[in-house]
């Protein structure tokens, strides 16, 4: 249990202006270290790198008034010292929870949080904007966008860094460098801020020297001016640039980035130039807990874990794991196939094939754009792409699905994990819009398993035997109630119970299992007959299995997605077209975005476990007991 003393700094902090009354800030810094590691213990979460970025999160809040400018973090994960620092010391023991705060910024939840975050690269472009609204309104506030490395690859962070580079006001971009996002950091980029690394000392003078040059009224800007006219002679000599400059931008860096006193120093300095400038600061993923620093990929994000010892408790066989394991097996017979992730090897459980097939192997970083548009590419070349992606982060490259892929015809295949409710990491990582976007693609094909081994069969009927583009979605986590009366048969659709009945129940993926525990239920309790289509295709709908629905009195459609858009509303729709004479329901998620809890209880506030299931089943039928 923690002791209050324990927290003898972080008790005074109820807002940012109380840290003026801080004396000894590098003990603050070990106060919050000591308390993330010890929530993130209990609840989970991201650890390494909010253990990261402590100095610079107290060094922001020293300098700039938070109640006026505005910082935005991005992806947002790294944000529990900056929640604490914001006056919610009193709920960080609650996030992630449900009814407690949201791992991610969330505007919401405080007017500290100015920009609802969560997915990567957006901080440059929003910031930008909140600038841009600054200066439109003569509102004189600042506005800080706080960038990782990886978050660096995706290509939206340079759209905003190109309009940045052209505002005449100060704007400031703060690179937090830890050499490795969610896996470790890939391509040019990265490589780029090894460079940068280390040749440090060319761009502490040329920094110097541009901020005392500016100092001097008319002729300090005039040899500035002069300097770069003459770049091509001082490069390497004296005036290197970066491609940050080249944007427009004023480069200071690289900078320690658990110095307290310099971080301070250099946004007090930054705070006066007018004009864009990044600063590029270098951190440690993990800093102050050893297990973190020296493992900063296993625990970027976290299931509880014994903070004394660092060990991770036993997780179970996961959906993940499958796919992993078979794409390896598939691999090996097919040596077209090629697996691609951004940045998301460990997590879609592409390590195996990674150190297996490394030729065939592409992780792009955080750019999922690009990673669709280059399987589409791929294919086109006549290899077989399989493109492990979470569904969340699918949403990002809906246009490049359509052009890139759908539209070139090209036999790509999407393993789309974390399909469904995926629990603690709220609004923006729940998965539950895929089923609606790739609905509407034409011939897109759309497999559905609820066990491991439809899981299996699934990936290798998309890759050897479907000749077009198709998706296989599957939950986080491992499988649900098997109820050993099913056998998969291997077809778009599988009949349970007794077809001659007045109730059918269509439903697919996960929540399947749920439906059989509501049949079994109600079949035992009240010996009422009823029918389940296990849909294991989703997308085209089997013909046959529309027709066959005709003939019931009551139809449900329970599904873990989304209504709008839902394969309910297209069940619904061809019912009618077919002038179905019966009731239907439609049973799936309303329109509302998901915040933090685990699955297994949103899955019951929307009615989708076994006894809600039964419920409503009983209750619309209850006139035939």
């Amino acid at each position: 249990m923690e002791k209050e003393e324990e927290y003898t700094f972080l008790k005074k902090i109820k807002t940012p202006e109380d840290l003026k009354n801080i004396k000894d800030l590098n003990k603050l810094c070990d106060e919050i270290r000591k308390k993330i590691v010890s929530v993130v213990s209990k609840n989970g979460g991201h650890l390494a790198s909010n253990l990261g970025v402590v100095e610079l999160s107290i060094a922001l809040h020293k300098v700039f008034s938070a109640s006026d400018d505005k910082i935005i973090w991005d992806v947002g994960h790294q944000c529990y010292a900056h929640k604490i620092l914001t006056g919610r010391f009193d709920e960080i023991d609650g996030i992630r929870t449900k009814g407690g705060i949201s791992g991610f910024p969330n505007k919401t939840e405080s007017k500290y949080d100015a920009f609802t975050t969560g997915h990567s690269s957006t901080s440059i472009s929003s910031a930008l904007g909140l600038a841009y609204s600054n200066a439109l309104n003569n509102k004189n506030a600042y506005t800080v966008a706080v960038i990782g490395d990886g978050a660096l690859t995706g290509g939206l962070a340079y759209e905003g860094l190109n309009n940045a580079g052209k505002f005449k006001k100060n704007f400031i971009v703060v690179l937090n460098d830890n050499k490795m996002s969610i896996s470790h950091n890939v391509g040019a980029i990265s490589q780029y801020l090894t460079y940068i690394r280390i040749r440090p000392s060319y761009m502490k003078m040329k920094g110097k020297m541009e901020f005392w040059l500016n100092k001097i009224p008319f002729l300090g800007k005039g040899m500035i001016k002069v300097l770069r006219k003459m770049k091509s002679v001082f490069k390497g000599i004296l005036y290197n640039t970066t491609i940050f400059e080249d944007m427009g931008f004023l480069y200071y860096g690289p900078v320690d980035g658990h110095d307290l006193n310099k971080l301070i120093e250099v946004f007090k300095r930054v705070k006066e130039l007018n004009r864009p400038v990044l600063v590029h600061i270098v951190t440690t993923k993990g800093k102050g807990y050893k297990f973190a620093e020296k493992n900063p990929k296993q625990f970027h994000g976290v299931s509880k874990f014994n903070a004394q010892t660092g060990d991770t408790y036993p997780i179970n066989k996961s959906f993940s794991n499958v796919f992993g394991e078979e794409i390896c097996k598939i691999a090996q017979k097919n040596k077209k196939v090629c697996a691609i992730t951004a940045a998301m090897k460990s997590g879609t459980g592409l390590t195996d094939f990674s150190k297996n097939y490394k030729n065939r192997f592409f992780d792009v970083g955080i750019a999922e754009e690009h990673a669709v548009t280059f399987a589409g590419g791929l294919a086109e070349g006549g290899m077989i792409p399989v493109v492990a992606v979470y569904s969340a982060f699918l949403q990002r490259a809906y246009d490049q699905i359509i052009h890139d892929v759908a539209v070139q015809n090209v036999k790509v295949v999407f393993a789309i994990d974390r399909a469904g409710f995926t629990g603690n990491d709220g609004e923006n990582h729940q998965g539950l819009f895929d089923v609606a976007f790739l609905n509407s693609i034409p011939k897109m094909k759309i497999f559905a398993p609820c066990f491991f081994d439809e899981l299996r069969f699934m990936l290798n009927e998309a890759i050897f035997e479907y000749n077009g583009f198709s998706a296989i979605r599957y939950p986080r986590g491992g499988e649900m109630y098997k109820p050993n009366y099913f056998k998969y048969s291997g077809t778009d659709f599988d009949i349970i119970g007794n077809e001659e009945s007045d109730i059918l129940i269509v439903t697919y993926g996960r929540t399947f299992s749920n439906v059989c525990l509501a049949y079994e239920q109600i079949r035992d309790k009240f010996e009422m007959d009823m029918c389940i289509f296990k849909l294991n295709v989703i997308k085209p709908l089997n013909k046959e299995a529309i027709k066959r629905a005709l003939k019931y009195k009551y139809v449900f459609v329970f599904e873990e997605v989304y209504k709008s858009g839902g394969i309910g509303e297209v069940f619904g729709e061809k019912l009618i077209q077919i002038e179905f004479k019966g009731k239907f329901f439609h049973i799936g998620i309303d329109e509302k975005f998901i915040g933090c809890a685990n699955v297994e209880t949103q899955i019951k506030e929307f009615s989708l476990d076994s006894n809600a299931v039964s419920e409503k089943i009983l209750m619309e039928t209850k006139s035939d007991l």
